[in-house]
């Protein structure tokens, strides 16, 4: 048995939408047990009113808050988070900057480490978000596992989308009004697949 945390934050969404598409993917190797959680929400509820994220994060309430506990116990960890600025939320940047205790341990070392996310626009910072997520996992001594281009999804120019070698990624849209194309979950998938595959491998 080998198992799998997907972690994420999401705001209107996109992230969660993709985050259950990585799941999807994970559950496809066998004896692999996947199991999608959130951060903390750090924002206060008027700001998120402000933002209109409160109706849309009523879609996804239900999924379980992890704590930073509880990390040691899977394998594999896949994070989720939208881009801002170029580089991850703050509310999961928060939630890794409490592992400190794990990182003291050597709790995490020899885990399989992913990183996906959201951007605006083709060009609003995907790739700069996930590369500068990648120094967390080597800081906690986690091998970091991306998106090979043996998914071939992502070399096609069909139509506007994301991905990239570093991670699965969505194009949201200016106002988020576009969700996660068949083609970017497909890549999600591939993802948590080739991830549970790996930990599965590290774990044997």
């Amino acid at each position: 048995m080998v198992k799998v945390l997907v972690l994420f934050y999401s705001t209107y969404g996109h992230i969660w939408q993709m985050a259950e598409a990585i799941a999807e993917g994970a559950r496809q190797v066998e004896g692999a047990e996947v199991v999608v959680k959130r951060v903390p929400e750090t924002l206060p509820t008027e700001v998120l009113e402000k933002m209109y994220a409160v109706d849309a994060q009523k879609a996804f309430a239900h999924i379980p808050v992890a704590t930073t506990e509880e990390l040691p116990s899977y394998d594999a960890i896949i994070l989720g988070s939208p881009t801002r600025f170029g580089t991850m939320a703050g509310q999961l940047k928060s939630f890794l900057d409490a592992t400190g205790g794990l990182w003291a341990t050597g709790a995490l070392v020899g885990k399989v480490g992913s990183f996906f996310t959201s951007s605006a626009t083709q060009h609003g910072g995907n790739e700069t978000t996930i590369i500068s997520s990648i120094p967390v996992f080597l800081h906690h001594g986690m091998v970091y596992a991306g998106l090979p281009y043996s998914c071939a999804t992502q070399m096609g120019l069909d139509e506007i989308k994301g991905g990239s070698p570093y991670g699965a990624t969505t194009i949201a849209g200016g106002k988020g009004e576009r969700l996660p194309s068949d083609q970017e979950k497909e890549m999600a998938r591939f993802q948590g697949k080739h991830v549970a595959t790996l930990a599965k491998k590290l774990s044997q």
